[in-house]
């Protein structure tokens, strides 16, 4: 089995992880910090906006199961990429909307999935998600794993996590494990 990483910046990566977790084909979904310039960053670091990282998820996964393109269809619809440093009320540059490529390969199906969109004009505004290479990648804490599955009470995953995860999975249904 030859896995592979699809690394993606959503806003929280509570929500991303959650949404991602249960999907065949996927091995592995670690919340992380990737693209900035400081090296081990803390969570309180990056929330503070200066670190230049995004919150994002690693996602390890098999391509013999699920398809880069998959991965990119659930990455378009977990979030709104159109909302430049937010989602939601979430603010500032670490929720910015980003895929980062590991290959040529994964960059050219990133590019060309954002040009259909917009061409097909999904959404009423630009869509103003980065595509650029991995330069590095940080786990994030470990109180971070596995957020929403340990922490269902929390008012922030009651209100923005669980209705994501709810509506991701009656769309992606097919693709759960």
């Amino acid at each position: 089995m030859s896995l592979e990483h699809a690394t993606f910046g959503a806003g929280c990566f509570w929500c991303i992880e959650a949404c991602f977790l249960d999907i065949k084909g996927i091995e592995s979904v670690k919340p992380g910090y990737a693209g900035g310039h400081l090296k081990n960053p803390t969570y309180k670091q990056v929330c503070e906006g200066t670190t230049g990282h995004a919150e994002v998820a690693r996602i390890v996964f098999d391509p013999a199961i699920i398809s880069y393109d998959e991965l990119l269809e659930m990455f378009w619809f977990v979030h709104d990429p159109t909302q430049l440093n937010r989602q939601g009320n979430d603010i500032g540059t670490q929720y910015r909307s980003v895929i980062f490529y590991h290959t040529q390969e994964q960059k050219e199906t990133a590019e060309g999935y954002k040009k259909r969109l917009e061409e097909a004009n999904v959404w009423d505004r630009p869509i103003v998600t980065e595509i650029i290479e991995i330069n590095n990648y940080y786990e994030a804490e470990a109180y971070h794993h596995n957020y929403f599955e340990l922490n269902p009470q929390n008012q922030y995953c009651q209100s923005v996590v669980r209705p994501k995860v709810e509506k991701f999975k009656k769309v992606f249904a097919e693709k759960k494990k």
